[in-house]
């Protein structure tokens, strides 16, 4: 099962506010969600942003996406909880990138 955190619309017509929740990621927009996160409001100006960082920052750590604007409300409200997620994606992807290089030139030398 994998998990995102995105936004789930409530509220009338021209006239939406967000829930930040935690679902699956195959369900509907407004469908089922295993835990609400938060709330957006951009009908008010500034927007009205109200979040539960000890849950967000489980979710970030259990391997949960983070998807659409909800990155974008996430990184203002947490700053750099994303980006340490993405630093340590990126290093990981860029060490076995390494390896796998040096494996291959391993055998090229070792066919010769």
């Amino acid at each position: 099962m994998t998990v995102s955190i995105r936004l789930q619309r409530h509220g009338k017509t021209k006239q939406a506010y967000y829930r930040i929740v935690a679902t699956n990621k195959t369900s509907k927009r407004d469908g089922k969600y295993l835990e609400i996160l938060g709330t957006f409001n951009p009908m008010i100006e500034p927007p009205a942003v109200t979040i539960k960082e000890e849950r967000v920052k489980h979710w970030v750590s259990v391997g949960a996406e983070v998807l659409g604007i909800t990155r974008k409300i996430i990184k203002n409200s947490i700053p750099g909880l994303i980006e340490n997620r993405d630093d340590n994606q990126r290093s990981k992807i860029q060490l076995a990138r390494k390896k796998r290089k040096a494996r291959l030139a391993e055998t090229t030398k070792a066919k010769k």
